[in-house]
């Protein structure tokens, strides 16, 4: 019988623990890998559509879906390209924008659930993210994949914002960083249409954009003070530092407040209470 990609995916949903995407398995559990639920939700789709892809009834998943569903499943290069060739799709090609994300950084990620952690790709676009990245900064899910790119919220004009309420710098160290590493990425990746896209429409809207790229400007990405406004707690001040993953081109944003602080305080309210509102 050949494989289809509803077989294939109902093997690789089998083969997670909920350990291994972050969550507690919950006694007298009968599934011994995710849920349809629980994979939807990690990937950003109904249940009524992982249902209908598993049943072959949703015969035309996008790219996007499949990248989605590719980063919730931890699937491997190979596998991915698989599961793209199943659903009728061409896998990623070289010289393009990778949004995989290695099974390794997904399961660490599991396990670093108390910290806000966002994963990027080379053009700045935020892949995954920890639950307490979504009560510190706002539930990105909310987001158009379109306003989930650093780059663009950083120097769009209009309204569009990573963050759902204003986060401060400390000082002026990213966007000179931002503007170094979309010239890299267009150098790395030179195939990709949508970076070449985003890059014009950066230098059409954003005076500072175009200054700093036109200036040529470099500057490595270093630990920098960040002050968020939250809407329930107030002020989080907090350090972020951006990682990066050898053999890839993933960077991971970390956020850390220092232990027994104000700020730590904060946080753990903000991750205790999922980020609900407590009071109008």
């Amino acid at each position: 019988m050949d494989e289809t990609l509803g077989t294939a995916l109902r093997r690789w949903r089998d083969r997670l623990s909920p350990a291994d995407v972050g969550r507690a398995a919950q006694p007298g559990r009968r599934a011994a890998g995710l849920r349809r639920e629980e994979l939807a939700e990690l990937a950003g789709l109904s249940v009524d559509y992982v249902v209908r892809l598993e049943q072959g009834r949703a015969t035309n998943p996008s790219a996007q879906v499949m990248a989605s569903l590719a980063r919730a499943l931890q699937l491997r290069p190979l596998e991915r390209d698989h599961a793209y060739r199943l659903a009728g799709l061409l896998p990623p090609q070289e010289g393009t924008v990778s949004t995989h994300v290695p099974a390794g950084i997904q399961r660490m990620l599991a396990r670093l659930g108390d910290l806000p952690v966002g994963v990027f790709s080379a053009d700045w676009t935020l892949l995954s993210w920890t639950p307490s990245w979504a009560v510190l900064l706002g539930d990105p899910g909310a987001k158009a994949p379109a306003d989930r790119n650093l780059a663009r919220a950083v120097f769009a004009t209009g309204p569009s914002r990573l963050a759902s309420w204003p986060v401060v710098q400390g000082d002026d160290s990213l966007n000179p960083a931002l503007v170094a590493d979309l010239r890299t990425a267009l150098v790395d990746h030179p195939h990709d249409r949508a970076l070449a896209a985003l890059v014009e429409e950066l230098r059409s809207t954003s005076p500072e954009f175009t200054r700093l790229w036109d200036g040529g400007a470099v500057g490595p990405h270093v630990s920098a003070r960040k002050t968020v406004v939250h809407p329930q707690v107030g002020e989080v001040t907090c350090d972020c530092d951006v990682l990066t993953v050898p053999g890839c081109d993933i960077r991971l944003v970390v956020y850390t407040v220092a232990a027994g602080s104000a700020d730590a305080e904060k946080l753990e309210f903000l991750r205790v209470t999922n980020g609900s509102r407590v009071s109008q």
